[in-house]
């Protein structure tokens, strides 16, 4: 991927240059933008996902948004929806089963955040981050593809086409955070392998909009799994205008062609599986996937850092990919922004991995469980989402009292009733308003951590 003209094109600078603009990419780009850091972010794709893709964002991740001020923004796109999954033998049948999955209801909620999780589809979710990006000063240019990437051990040299112009240009940061998906660019340039975790098989998602909602019974469920002999599958609600996704196993090892899934193939599923034989579904898209899970061999590799998919790809099983790359990209880029602003040293940067990977390897894992079982407890998804117990080199050692809500500085909560050892207490705010408060996403203050950070190192992020 070396290219020998390289001295003969012209270079742009920033602090950090972030490839892939999806969730974790928008993530990282808009936390160092929040802190003042010069970041570019590029994505080779003309603009976001015009796809539903991810539906279930997480307490968590609603109090990230909260803490930027656009958590109603986002509610704006929300599906009223069950927090379960059902079993039934056609959507339109009374269900014989449901079970929770892994998201707690708003009740459960309360009563360890002033958030709420929250049904909205990822092509409503990404125009609103994109947007809050441009708010706080970020840069983006879509239709941009990185071709180079070449870690200097002072900076790091990127080269970059534009699809339209073709014009090459090359960019030197300070770090580079690859989130451009399971079949990352960065993550092959920065010479990381990626572990095969498993594979539950060969689906396809059909996006259609049908007037399927007021045939109901009630709301319906977050998953809506059928069992209709020929039509097994799966409905999940993408918006409030009957806009749904639904996907089945298929076995292309067996002859299947995506070429066979035509509208009239689709429509004809869709009938059966709804059992609604009257049904005129506007099929949308149709999407074969696989369902399976890989991890990086590492997160970091000098300057470069991954997030999301390019770090840790999890299947749709659990509502947990999504909400994940989110967490990790947040993570990473608070800390960074800490080393540019001379507020730490580079030792804490070390702590991405150590906190972010084993939290990535065991989502990874649990997305693979197919099927309803003791891992989706309600309570188990929210402490699995704001219990996160971080172990670090950077972290101190503490003892606290039973039923006391502790966390990491970057987020995780505990549960009541656990004794967490290697955590750092976090703070709430509240609004002079009197409003519900809101955690810190920083940790103690700042002060008192940023002091200890900066013994452990006094190095700038810029060598």
């Amino acid at each position: 991927m070396h290219h020998h003209t390289r001295d003969l094109i012209a270079t742009k600078r920033c602090d950090v240059l972030v490839v892939g603009a999806g969730p974790a990419g928008l993530t990282a780009a808009i936390t160092l933008a929040r802190y003042g850091i010069d970041v570019l972010l590029i994505e080779k794709h003309r603009g976001t996902s015009p796809f539903p893709k991810a539906t279930g964002v997480s307490t968590r991740t609603m109090e990230l948004f909260r803490s930027w001020g656009i958590e109603q923004q986002i509610r704006a796109g929300s599906m009223r929806v069950r927090p379960v999954m059902t079993f039934a033998r056609t959507l339109l049948d009374e269900s014989v089963l449901a079970v929770p999955f892994g998201y707690p209801t708003d009740e459960q909620a309360l009563t360890q955040s002033p958030c709420t999780p929250c049904c909205c589809a990822q092509d409503h979710l990404e125009p609103v981050l994109l947007q809050h990006l441009y708010g706080v000063g970020g840069r983006v240019r879509f239709g941009v593809e990185l071709v180079d990437l070449v870690d200097t051990g002072d900076a790091v040299l990127a080269t970059i086409r534009d699809e339209t112009t073709a014009a090459v240009e090359r960019v030197e940061a300070a770090y580079v955070i690859g989130a451009d998906g399971p079949r990352s660019t960065v993550r092959a340039a920065a010479g990381i392998g990626i572990e095969d975790l498993g594979t539950i098989g060969d689906f396809v998602s059909v996006t259609f909009r049908a007037h399927l909602t007021h045939r109901l019974g009630g709301l319906p469920a977050a998953i809506n799994t059928v069992e209709m002999p020929g039509a097994e599958g799966v409905f999940v609600p993408t918006s409030r205008d009957d806009r749904w996704i639904y996907a089945r196993q298929w076995h292309p090892e067996t002859g299947g062609r995506i070429d066979d899934w035509t509208p009239q193939h689709c429509v004809a599923l869709i009938r059966a599986a709804s059992g609604a034989a009257d049904l005129l579904p506007d099929i949308l898209a149709v999407q074969p996937f696989v369902m399976g899970g890989h991890l990086a061999d590492s997160f970091a590799a000098g300057r470069t850092f991954l997030v999301g998919d390019a770090a840790h790809r999890t299947t749709p099983v659990g509502g947990t990919g999504m909400n994940t790359a989110i967490h990790a990209a947040h993570n990473l880029g608070w800390k960074l922004a800490w080393v540019l602003r001379g507020w730490a040293g580079v030792d804490l940067l070390g702590s991405y991995e150590q906190e972010r990977r084993p939290i990535g390897a065991s989502n990874v894992l649990r997305s693979l469980r197919r099927g309803p079982g003791p891992e989706q407890d309600p309570d188990a998804g929210l402490a699995g989402d704001i219990g996160v117990r971080y172990h670090s080199d950077v972290l101190h050692e503490v003892e606290t009292p039973t039923r006391q809500r502790v966390s990491s500085p970057e987020c995780g909560h505990h549960m009541p009733g656990c004794r967490p050892t290697a955590v750092a207490v976090r703070p709430w705010t509240c609004s002079t308003a009197g409003s519900r408060c809101s955690p810190d996403p920083t940790g103690t203050g700042g002060i008192a951590w940023s002091a200890r950070l900066r013994r452990r190192g006094s190095r700038s992020g810029r060598s």
